[in-house]
C-alpha cells in the first residue's frame, strides 16, 4: 500500500510539507490539533506551518475551531474522498468475515490497512458483549506501530524496511510517548508470535490483539483486530481469540484469491 516512489520527485517540497501537516491534522480527527503540536510533529518552523495552514484553510481542506483554535480536517477533503468510494476492495471482501468474527467472540472487530507510514482503520464491527471497546473510529490515521494492527503489519515486513519506517516516524512516535526502540521490540515479538497483543489498550482496562491478512507472497494486505475489556483477552481466552482471528484472516485471504482467479478466467 506504500504509494511513495523510491526516488522522491524534485521541486515538490511545499506540497510534501503541506501533506505532512495534513496527515497530522487527520490523526486527531474531530478533536483537532494545536499549531504548537503541528510544529513539533513536523519539525518545520512555526511561520512555515502557519503559512501552510492558511493555504489549506483557504482551500477548505482543513478548518479551525473558533473556540479552541485547533485545526481539523475540512469538508473539502471529505468530499474529495467520496470520489473513490470503492478504493479499498479488501473491505468488501472482508466484511462478512468480520461480522462472523464479531458474532463469535462478542467483542469489537477492526479492519486496518497500511498507507505509507501510517495505519488506517477502514471498518469496525461491534459484537454482542454488553461492553464494547470503541476507542478507534474508522478513518483514524496513526503512525505504523501505534496500535496492534500497525505493529503486526510492521512485523510482516523485511527487518530493514520496518526499521526505516519506524525511524522515519520517530518524531511522531515521540509526540505520542513512544520510542523507536520500544516499538522495534514489540515488532520483534509480534514477528515471533504471529500476532500482536497489547494487554493494556488506549482506553484504561482494555486490551487488543491483531493478526495480519497475508497475500500469496507473505506480505500484509491488512490486519484484523479484536478489542475488548482487558479481562476478556487474558490467558486462556486470548488463545481462543487468536485462533478465531487466524481462521478469519485465512478465510479472507482465500476469498480474495478466489475472486482474483475468477477475474483471470
Amino acid at each position: 500500500m506504500d504509494v511513495k516512489s523510491k526516488t522522491p520527485t524534485q521541486g515538490a517540497q511545499s506540497l510534501r510539507r503541506a501533506l505532512a501537516v495534513l496527515r497530522l491534522v487527520a490523526e486527531t480527527q474531530e478533536h483537532g490539533i494545536r499549531l504548537v503540536d503541528l510544529v513539533a510533529g513536523t519539525g518545520l518552523n512555526r511561520p512555515t506551518v502557519h503559512r501552510l495552514l492558511q493555504v489549506l484553510r483557504e482551500e477548505g481542506v482543513i478548518e479551525q475551531d473558533e473556540e479552541t483554535r485547533r485545526y481539523r480536517v475540512g469538508a473539502e477533503l471529505a468530499l474529495l474522498g467520496m470520489a473513490r468510494g470503492n478504493r479499498f476492495p479488501i473491505r468488501g471482501i472482508a466484511e462478512p468475515f468480520l461480522h462472523d468474527l464479531a458474532a463469535k467472540v462478542g467483542d469489537t472487530v477492526f479492519l486496518t490497512i497500511r498507507q505509507g507510514a501510517d495505519s488506517i482503520a477502514i471498518d469496525r464491527v461491534t459484537g454482542r458483549y454488553p461492553i464494547q471497546v470503541l476507542a478507534t473510529e474508522t478513518g483514524v490515521r496513526r503512525p505504523l506501530g501505534v496500535g496492534v494492527a500497525g505493529v503486526v503489519m510492521l512485523a510482516c515486513m523485511p527487518a530493514d524496511e520496518a526499521t526505516a519506517l519506524i525511524s522515519g516516524n520517530a518524531r511522531r512516535l515521540a509526540r505520542l510517548g513512544m520510542t523507536a526502540t520500544g516499538l522495534q521490540a514489540r515488532v520483534a515479538e509480534a514477528h515471533k508470535l504471529g500476532y500482536a497483543w497489547a494487554p493494556s489498550g488506549v482506553v484504561p482496562n482494555t486490551s487488543a490483539v491483531s493478526v495480519p491478512v497475508l497475500d500469496e507472497h507473505g506480505e500484509a494486505l491488512a490486519a484484523v483486530t479484536v478489542a475488548a475489556m482487558a479481562d476478556r483477552l487474558s490467558d486462556h481466552r486470548l488463545t481462543e481469540v487468536v485462533a478465531a482471528l487466524q481462521d478469519t484472516v485465512r478465510r479472507i485471504a482465500r476469498r480474495r484469491r478466489e475472486l482474483a482467479a475468477r477475474r483471470t478466467r
